[in-house]
């Protein structure tokens, strides 16, 4: 099995990762700055206000508007007043729940926790718990027996409370040792921070999309991971340092000229995993069809070929289809239940053979994927645990022409299609600025929203940049001219 490397394609405005293997794409991810959120982060807050009538409380963490705090997420709570437990003025560390919305300030939880690929870590509790999502007894009880056993050999253990979380169905006992590692060194860091930072202020921020890769991402099968910001490697590099040492030789910087995702042709396909339809190399294609419900994926031969040669042609499109299908899967990260409508077979052993190819290409899947069947229509089902939003959800919204029957590109994606494209020539040629035609939506969020970004971008290109709507162009269409 080919070795993957994983890329980083990080900017100011948003960070893409993707891992390839043998020079095909494998998976995506991508995190943009402005939609992180702060769910996660720990703050030593202040209590400003209590509220017996409400059982709860305000904390001032340093926000615009002070967070609420319920009284059932302080420790030692049960049957117990508010008054009782906080007191204005009082010194608290919380964790972020829920973000703030509108004029709501953020929901916090006293009951704090970090987490690993495979565990969470809850200081202020005594016990383990297994993820309900792993309906599988014996499962529950081999993960069960791990930990205890990894606890009780653990010279020095944690008190505090461990999760198993849903994503260490099948995991191996190295890689549960390997993430209470991870947790007991992080949790040393936040311990110290909360003691000695004053409040209000954050002392544990959710990692960011470049640091969770190599908490998550970095398997036995990484051969290399290249970063293209000298900025954020030195940050994973300092990550790798504090938690995950041997992580580090794996890291590298890419100066290249060339962006290092268009160097991997990766640019293009991720444009084809927006696309409808899939080619296959056998010329027959894959139509995909992404609901609430479910996902739907339609396989064809593209062209009839005569009496002869149709089952083997058949055959061989089928073949090339569950392999590709799998793939799609992964980069296009859909979830739930997934509906594959194979071209019919008359031999057995054909239909033997493809269902042997999708299950091998599901295999390779880091997210947890089952294929549960074939229906008496013939259809194959698939289900896909859904993790994030998938591709075409993250990148794409409703078009507004069409009224929801299809997507187009959000005006935030083609602004960022518009810095790339104008680094790319820059790069390339000296030119003394550059024009962007563009939608007026487009211009009106480059003036407005990204502005700041746009002022970032002139003066690292030393160039100015110039707007002109084209009332003509859809939201996805652009130009870029060379002055």
């Amino acid at each position: 099995m080919m070795s993957d490397e994983v890329l980083v394609n990080a900017t100011p405005m948003e960070t893409r990762v993707a891992v390839v293997n043998n020079g095909m794409l494998q998976e995506v991810f991508i995190e943009r700055t402005q939609s992180r959120g702060i769910v996660g982060n720990i703050y030593n807050g202040k209590v400003v206000r209590v509220l017996p009538g409400m059982q709860a409380a305000f904390v001032d963490i340093g926000l615009e508007r002070a967070s609420f705090l319920h009284v059932k997420d302080v420790q030692n709570s049960d049957g117990k007043d508010i008054r009782e437990l906080l007191r204005e003025g009082q010194k608290i560390t919380v964790q972020v729940n829920k973000d703030p919305i509108s004029t709501k300030g953020a929901r916090v939880s006293a009951l704090l926790s970090v987490s690993s690929r495979y565990l969470v870590y809850m200081p202020d509790l005594e016990s383990l718990g297994i993820s309900q999502r792993i309906d599988d007894e014996v499962e529950r009880e081999r993960l069960k027996g791990i930990v205890t056993q990894m606890l009780e050999a653990e010279e020095e253990p944690l008190k505090g409370h461990y999760i198993v979380r849903t994503a260490a169905e099948g995991a191996q006992r190295e890689d549960l040792i390997q993430d209470m590692a991870f947790l007991k060194r992080l949790w040393a860091v936040v311990k110290k921070d909360i003691k000695e930072k004053k409040m209000p202020a954050c002392v544990y921020q959710d990692l960011a999309i470049s640091e969770r890769l190599l908490r998550d991402l970095v398997l036995n099968d990484i051969e290399k991971i290249r970063v293209d910001s000298r900025e954020t490697i030195q940050r994973m590099q300092a990550f790798c340092d504090e938690f995950v040492p041997d992580v580090k030789p794996l890291l590298e910087w890419y100066p290249g000229g060339r962006p290092i995702l268009e160097l991997y042709g990766i640019e293009d396909e991720l444009q084809r995993a927006l696309s409808r339809k899939v080619d296959l190399k056998s010329g027959g294609y894959l139509i995909f069809d992404q609901t609430e419900a479910m996902t739907t994926i339609d396989v064809n031969t593209g062209g009839y070929v005569g009496h002869r040669n149709l089952e083997e042609t058949i055959f061989k499109t089928n073949l090339e289809a569950a392999t590709t299908l799998a793939r799609q899967l992964r980069v296009r990260n859909l979830g739930g239940i997934i509906i594959i409508d194979f071209i019919d077979m008359l031999d057995p052993e054909h239909r033997r053979q493809v269902l042997r190819t999708l299950e091998k290409g599901l295999a390779k899947d880091n997210t947890r994927t089952a294929l549960t069947g074939v229906t008496e229509l013939g259809l194959v089902q698939v289900v896909r645990k859904r993790t994030r939003e998938s591709l075409e959800q993250m990148l794409c919204e409703d078009c507004k022409t069409c009224h929801g029957r299809g997507t187009i590109k959000s005006a935030e994606t083609v602004c960022y299609e518009i810095f790339r494209e104008i680094l790319r020539e820059a790069r390339a040629y000296e030119h003394s600025a550059y024009l962007v035609l563009a939608s007026q939506t487009v211009v009106d969020r480059l003036l407005d929203e990204e502005s700041a970004n746009v002022a970032d971008l002139e003066d690292f290109i030393a160039k100015p940049v110039q707007f002109q709507v084209e009332s003509a162009y859809t939201q996805e269409q652009f130009d870029v001219i060379l002055l």
